[in-house]
């Protein structure tokens, strides 16, 4: 548990800072400029829009749930909402489920920063769940 205490925290804030620099910047071009990126028919631009920002609040959300209550000790649960976290960052990579956006340089590459921040995040997770795996059991 030490671990997960010190050196996880570290970890976990900077790949934490890192993921909302980018699905922030990301979704917000998203919602400012919907209409540069690709369209599912029958969904309108103000539709797209709206769903980008629902989605950013509720999928922040549970980032911010599983810091919390990573800080609290309550690791497994933190684990659980720092996965669901990680969709925010997969979830870019849908763009290209309908065509690939034709959009600036830099905001093409905020779909791969997303990405790149989902993956930090599972390897994250997946080195806390090692870390606690180990953790031996109480015997009465």
């Amino acid at each position: 548990m030490e671990a997960l205490r010190n050196q996880g925290l570290t970890a976990l804030r900077l790949i934490l800072a890192f993921t909302l620099l980018s699905t922030t910047l990301h979704y917000a071009h998203n919602v400012i400029r919907a209409a540069d990126y690709p369209q599912v028919e029958g969904i309108s631009v103000g539709v797209a829009a709206t769903l980008v920002v629902v989605a950013y609040v509720l999928l922040t959300t549970f980032g911010v749930l599983g810091y919390r209550d990573y800080l609290r000790g309550r690791y497994w649960r933190a684990l659980a909402f720092l996965m669901v976290f990680s969709l925010s960052g997969l979830a870019s990579l849908g763009h290209f489920l309908v065509a690939v956006p034709q959009i600036p340089a830099f905001w093409f590459a905020t779909i791969y920063t997303d990405t790149a921040a989902a993956l930090l995040l599972w390897a994250f997770v997946t080195w806390a769940a090692t870390k606690l795996n180990r953790v031996p059991a109480r015997t009465a």
